[in-house]
């Protein structure tokens, strides 16, 4: 069984920074593309970022020039380089897996606890 682990949320300041990590188990990390998604308060969950095995990214538009999502397979993490913070990224931020880069959206693995983010002066 695959296990996500995030970690690195945080409080920080408008326009501060956050790496925020995840740490996988088992072999499926190699295959699949990984992505991070956040849940703001009384909002769905949403696509934030996602990575393919070769390194191809997809970003959602509010978080394009200010967050980079990387991916170190020896360590098998995914990471997700958050700078010029916004109030408005404030969420639980969670890390998952999908069948393919266009299909992540629809991830495939279970939810782990996430990391909260917190934006605020």
């Amino acid at each position: 069984q695959v296990q996500l682990v995030e970690s690195g949320g945080g409080l920080v300041q408008p326009g501060g920074s956050l790496r925020l990590s995840c740490a996988t188990s088992g072999t499926i990390f190699n295959d699949y593309p990984t992505g991070w998604y956040r849940q703001a308060p009384g909002k769905q969950r949403e696509l934030v970022a996602s990575i393919s095995l070769y390194g191809y990214t997809n970003y959602t538009e509010s978080v394009k020039g200010r967050f980079t999502i990387t991916r170190d397979n020896a360590k098998k993490t995914v990471y997700l380089l958050m700078s010029g913070l916004k109030p408005e990224d404030t969420a639980i931020y969670y890390c998952n897996w999908g069948a393919s880069l266009a299909t992540m959206s629809s991830p495939r693995g279970s939810w782990g606890q996430g990391t909260q983010v917190t934006v605020s002066s």
